[in-house]
């Protein structure tokens, strides 16, 4: 028996430019970026002179004279994508959230309640349009992957259903970048064997796939592009990692510029880490260069971690390292640190001081116990009087940041 297209893929259209344009009528119709030193989003009418996310602003204004910059409304962004969400979970119980403006939803349960997919996909963004004065599109399929792929076809403001008979069909005439885990650095490598479709891209062979990208990596594209996803929807998954990003431009690839920067994201994965008492023992740190490629590096430790001083001291090693093994590399476009092999802990194991080289980085330790009653006390204060009310110097004196955490913070997962 031939199963049905029920999964939804909603997806609101250039989320956060459309709830700034939603927010002053006289942005509408406008080409506008959230952000300032780096585009954080960018409006359609943005879009269409070539402006994108992660921009820096200065290249931005050049590509669009006109270019009107607002600085964020982190409150509504998380408002009105609650409450968009909420829309789903009207017509059925199975809906996976899976950021902060987009999620899927598995409506097989309820069709003989609100009509077909199409038809309840069809009153979802009525009511996101009505009720919010949201652009929403939504993509139908019998998989994730496809659904989330319709919805990419369906925007701006659109719907787009692939009925099971017409998968290949519709898949396989389209760029391979619209794929789940197709980035600028994986899309260059596939044309290099000249596959820039999916359909190319299925019909090459595994082992060469597997050469180009590695045994898993080739593997997972190629049941992709052949519409090979079993997963299901997860109402509830417990995180197994934290992380955070930063976009910094250009900029050098020196101490002054990626120091202040790391400390920063460690203080945000660790007090994350910190309020779920979870902490982690596996660091991995992203550089990304001017040319967009980027390197990974990781370390396991002994012990896991949630202090800020210490995650920051791990990763400024690990990007160190990263630096030393591509010299030629002189500028740094971003950084990201995550911390995965998360534990539940509620309390400290206390060492005995033997004088270890690592001491001040094992929580147990009397270094160590120091980080974490400080950061504890830096926990409190800003639960009380909010996250900017105190911080580290290093950071707190250095050079303005160009991206608000407030808007970074919704646009990553939760914990």
């Amino acid at each position: 028996m031939e199963i049905a297209a029920t999964i939804l893929h909603a997806d609101l259209d250039a989320f956060y430019a459309s709830v700034e344009q939603l927010l002053d009528p006289t942005l509408r119709g406008k080409p506008i970026a959230v952000g300032g030193g780096v585009v954080l989003a960018a409006s359609y009418e943005a879009k269409a002179f070539g402006v994108r996310g992660g921009m820096a602003g200065r290249r931005a204004r050049e590509l669009c004279p006109q270019l009107t910059f607002v600085g964020g409304h982190f409150e509504d962004y998380q408002r009105l994508g609650d409450a968009a969400i909420a829309v789903l979970n009207d017509f059925t119980p199975l809906v996976e959230r899976i950021s902060i403006d987009e999620a899927f939803a598995d409506v097989a349960g309820c069709t003989h309640l609100f009509g077909s997919p199409a038809e309840i996909a069809q009153a979802v963004r009525r009511r996101v349009r009505t009720e919010l004065g949201l652009p929403i599109s939504v993509g139908v399929a019998r998989t994730k992957h496809l659904a989330k792929i319709a919805s990419q076809v369906a925007k701006p403001d659109g719907l787009v259903v692939v009925e099971p008979d017409t998968e290949l069909t519709f898949l396989h005439d389209l760029p391979v970048d619209l794929m789940w885990g197709v980035g600028p650095v994986t899309k260059a490598r596939l044309a290099e064997i000249n596959v820039s479709t999916i359909g190319q891209l299925a019909k090459t062979p595994g082992w060469s796939l597997e050469k180009l990208l590695g045994p898993a990596a080739g593997e997972k594209l190629a049941d992709l592009a052949w519409n090979r996803d079993p997963r299901q929807i997860r109402t509830h998954s417990r995180a197994q990692s934290a992380g955070a990003q930063s976009a910094l431009g250009k900029k050098p690839a020196e101490e002054k510029i990626f120091r202040p920067a790391l400390l920063h994201l460690a203080d945000r994965v660790a007090s994350r880490l910190r309020a779920k008492s979870r902490p982690g023992r596996t660091v991995t740190v992203r550089v990304r260069f001017a040319d967009m490629r980027a390197v990974t590096r990781s370390i396991t430790l002994d012990a896991p971690i949630s202090a800020t001083a210490m995650l920051a001291e791990v990763a400024e090693e690990l990007v160190r390292s990263a630096l030393a093994d591509h010299p030629a590399e002189k500028t740094i476009s971003l950084l990201a640190i995550a911390v995965s092999h998360l534990e539940q802990h509620s309390g400290l194991q206390l060492e005995l001081p033997l004088g270890l080289l690592d001491e001040k980085r094992r929580p147990g330790t009397r270094k160590g116990m120091t980080r974490w009653v400080a950061d504890r006390a830096v926990d409190a204060i800003r639960e009380r009087f909010g996250w900017d009310a105190v911080g580290y110097a290093s950071v707190a004196l250095g050079t303005a940041r160009s991206l608000p955490d407030a808007f970074r913070e919704l646009a990553e997962k939760e914990l």
